[in-house]
C-alpha cells in the first residue's frame, strides 16, 4: 500500500473536478491521505464560500475515502523543530505548511503540492518527500 499526503492545493483540485489528468493517472492505486491543517482549510473554505448541503455531503464522502493523518506528539515536537531550524536558517516557514511538513515527516510520507516552492526548504534541507505532481 502506498501512501501520498495531499496538500490543500491538491485536495481541493480534486473535489473541484480539476485535477490534471497526469496527476490523476499517477494517483491511481494510491491511498490518499490529508493531514488534520488540510481538513481545517477545506472546511473553513466550504464555509466561507457558503456551500450547501449537496457540496458539504460531497466533501464529506470524499473525505469518507481518505486517510486522515493523526495529530500527536511526534508531530509536535517535529513540527517545532522544523519551525527552529528554520528560524535559524534565517528561513521561517508558514505555520501551516510546517505542521503539513511535519506529518509528512512523522510518517515518512511524500507530500502532493502543486506548490513546491512552499516545501523547497523542508525537502533540502528536513529530508522532506515531493510527489511528482507534473
Amino acid at each position: 500500500m502506498s501512501l501520498v499526503v495531499l496538500d490543500t492545493d491538491v485536495a481541493s483540485a480534486i473535489l473541484r473536478g480539476r485535477l490534471h489528468d497526469r496527476l490523476r493517472t499517477r494517483l491511481v492505486g494510491k491511498t490518499l491521505c490529508i493531514t488534520f491543517v488540510t481538513l481545517g482549510e477545506l472546511t473553513k473554505w466550504t464555509a466561507l464560500r457558503s456551500w450547501g448541503p449537496r457540496k458539504l455531503a460531497d466533501l464529506a464522502q470524499w473525505r469518507s475515502g481518505v486517510v486522515l493523518l493523526p495529530f500527536d506528539e511526534a508531530v509536535a515536537t517535529t513540527w517545532g523543530q522544523l519551525q527552529a531550524r528554520a528560524q535559524h536558517r534565517g528561513r521561517p516557514r508558514p505555520t501551516n505548511d510546517s505542521w503539513i511538513a511535519a506529518c509528512c515527516l512523522v510518517d515518512r510520507l511524500p507530500l502532493a503540492t502543486f506548490n513546491d516552492k512552499d516545501y523547497a526548504d523542508f525537502a533540502e534541507h528536513d529530508g522532506l518527500r515531493l510527489f511528482d505532481v507534473s
